[in-house]
């Protein structure tokens, strides 16, 4: 059997493990949460080196892609302490698997994309799902300036976001990552913030805990897609009016697992080393294992 471990810097909370097959091999998935602990996240590491297929970095990325161009987050690098077993942020698959995610909603009739109000809370973490919404016709909202950096501007295109990006990422990516993104405890803290954008999309998309981090204590009946979210999650957004959810990444004994998970998945079975796997085979990949999004009505469903 195969052992996928995401170490986060996450909630304990949201810890999780399932057993399941995937091309014909068994895995057991486990996510491990260190409430932002960057020195026990070391640790587990390096006491699970050797012993595990592959790591998924959880709660952080690696890297962020705009527009083609790749920035090293410097605080990400401190995690890069695994010498035998290959570690993974998700950021190799976010371009595939995301984009081909909103396809099929698009293709299989799940939701009709066009003209739709989409608010992506941030989409520097997430360009991959942001172009294909775009190329869906969807109506983009992006809040990076927002959300992210407390700047109250919202980006109206892709276009907005690559100049923009190209003047900031070089010096975001190097402040603390605490700055920038929930970890630990402060995952469960939710702070209502320009509310607006929210009433005002019919959609809302990307990383589920900068969704969270936001939300208002009443929508009307907007959807989300995003990645990663527990039965908890679900009971959260069904009491804040959300009336449905599609995650990028298949239910798994009651929850989805994020980008990071799935890469270490494919990383394994790929069985190359991580800078040697194209993005071609990344997609063959998904397209063998026939992974879909994840649907759940929140208005018809028990939670």
């Amino acid at each position: 059997m195969k052992r996928i471990v995401s170490v986060s810097l996450g909630s304990s909370k949201r810890d999780h493990s399932f057993e399941t097959e995937f091309a014909g091999e068994r895995f057991l998935i486990e996510r491990i949460g260190t409430d932002g602990d960057w020195d026990k996240a070391i640790r587990l590491i390096k006491d699970l080196d050797g012993r595990v297929d592959a790591f998924g970095m959880g709660g952080i990325d690696l890297y962020v892609y705009i527009a083609g161009k790749r920035y090293v987050i410097k605080d990400a690098k401190k995690l890069l302490v695994a010498r035998k077993t290959p570690m993974v942020d998700g950021s190799g698959l976010k371009n595939t698997l995301e984009r081909k995610c909103v396809l099929d909603i698009q293709h299989s009739g799940i939701l009709d994309l066009r003209g739709k109000k989409v608010l992506m809370v941030s989409a520097a973490d997430r360009f991959g799902m942001a172009e294909a919404l775009e190329e869906a016709g969807a109506d983009l909202t992006l809040g990076d300036l927002i959300y992210t950096l407390g700047i109250p501007i919202p980006l109206k295109s892709l276009k907005a976001l690559k100049v923009i990006g190209r003047m900031f990422a070089p010096v975001v990516v190097n402040l603390p990552f605490d700055m920038l993104y929930p970890t630990g405890k402060d995952q469960e803290v939710i702070i209502p913030k320009h509310s607006q954008y929210y009433y005002q999309a019919d959609v809302i998309a990307g990383d589920f805990n900068y969704i969270k981090r936001y939300l208002p204590e009443k929508l009307n009946g907007q959807i989300i897609i995003t990645n990663t979210t527990t039965r908890d999650d679900m009971r959260l957004l069904k009491r804040c009016g959300i009336s449905k959810v599609i995650t990028t990444t298949p239910n798994m004994g009651g929850r989805s697992f994020g980008t990071n998970v799935i890469e270490a998945l494919i990383v394994s079975l790929i069985g190359k080393p991580v800078e040697e796997i194209t993005p071609q085979e990344y997609y063959h990949m998904l397209q063998q294992l026939d992974m879909k999004p994840g649907v759940v009505d929140l208005e018809k469903e028990d939670v």
